[in-house]
């Protein structure tokens, strides 16, 4: 079968690859893949800045965010042949950290953990891949054209999971909520904001192209390059990870606000920023900064749910552009119009 393989840490080495059936021991579900989604984190890789192969081996298939249909499963997976599934990125660490052993291992303590298409362990971006039935989560088969957005999708629930138990420390009172980034992380984390029945704003520096309208179709604002006027927001999340972006984020709320950072921001890039100043705001105002990355099962499944609700129309508009498996390259080259890119497994 073809896949897309790459050399951990060697630049120009990502090539579609002849590869053998994925092995039993890999998991007991076997699925058919559609597609799988392309990120800044696949570029990355693909580019020889970081990712790990399989213990003994030289390349590593790429992808995380998957999308398939199972072929094969056992009759206890609590899954059946034909049905529609996304395999979950990370795993727990062999010997469990305290986190990872109560489920939680998106908050691994010890950075033991695997993941699929980035860590120790191939990834989806092949036609064919297997899973364990409990790191595999079925979605509604109307999903079929945009379920590869669970991925991602996952990773703004655990976000909101976040700030709602952070909420929950008294009087959760939120209206307005500033969503910094109108890529996929950002429009997920505005269509998840719009869910819960927030006033939504979304700051990006484009002016043209989808994103302005994907936002006005959820009945939020767009804003470029500034939001001040709409502020101070009840809640932020940043999911740009550019510094003076995520400097304004954590001076941009109101009294007990709360700033959510999912960007992740290149390092050895330094801006002058009033640290003190920071700190004598977030005191005065109960306002709480904290980082969220990864997903566990649970937020995979409110994913699902989410996505199961939004406009179908909205997700498919989120997906920019599909390329075929023998053009998957393409899927790297940035696009002015680019807002989620999927290779197609099974054209």
């Amino acid at each position: 079968m073809r896949a897309i393989t790459v050399i951990p840490g060697q630049a120009g080495s990502a090539r579609l690859d002849e590869v053998p059936e994925p092995a039993e021991e890999e998991g007991a579900v076997l699925v058919d893949a559609i597609a799988l989604g392309i990120c800044g984190t696949d570029g990355e890789i693909a580019g020889g800045e970081y990712g790990w192969a399989p213990a003994g081996e030289e390349r590593l298939v790429l992808g995380h965010e998957s999308l398939g249909r199972v072929r094969e499963c056992p009759d206890d997976a609590g899954l059946s042949p034909g049905d529609l599934v996304v395999g979950i990125v990370r795993r727990p660490d062999p010997i469990p950290c305290a986190c990872c052993a109560a489920g939680e291992w998106d908050f691994c303590r010890n950075g033991d953990y695997t993941e699929r298409g980035i860590k120790e362990r191939h990834g989806y971006g092949s036609e064919r891949w297997r899973v364990e039935p409990e790191f595999a989560v079925r979605i509604d088969a109307e999903l079929v054209d945009v379920g590869v957005l669970l991925e991602p999708t996952s990773v703004v629930a655990k976000a909101w999971e976040q700030i709602e138990r952070i909420g929950g420390r008294a009087c959760f009172d939120a209206h307005s909520v500033l969503v910094t980034g109108a890529g996929p992380i950002g429009l997920l984390a505005a269509l998840l904001a719009a869910q819960r029945g927030h006033e939504v704003h979304v700051l990006d520096r484009v002016t043209s192209g989808p994103k302005p309208g994907l936002v006005e179709r959820l009945g939020a604002t767009y804003h470029a390059n500034s939001a001040e006027d709409a502020g101070p927001f009840d809640i932020v999340i940043e999911a740009t990870g550019a510094g003076p972006v995520v400097a304004d984020a954590m001076q941009g709320t109101g009294r007990n606000g709360i700033v959510c950072l999912t960007g992740v921001s290149p390092a050895g890039r330094t801006i002058d920023f009033d640290v003190a100043g920071l700190n004598r705001t977030m005191v005065l105002e109960n306002d709480v900064v904290f980082g969220s990355v990864n997903a566990n099962r649970r937020h995979y499944e409110a994913a699902a749910d989410a996505l199961a609700r939004a406009d179908r129309d909205w997700l498919r508009s989120v997906i920019s552009r599909r390329v075929p498996l023998d053009r998957w390259s393409e899927a790297l080259e940035r696009q002015d119009d680019d807002v989620k890119v999927v290779v197609a497994l099974d054209a």
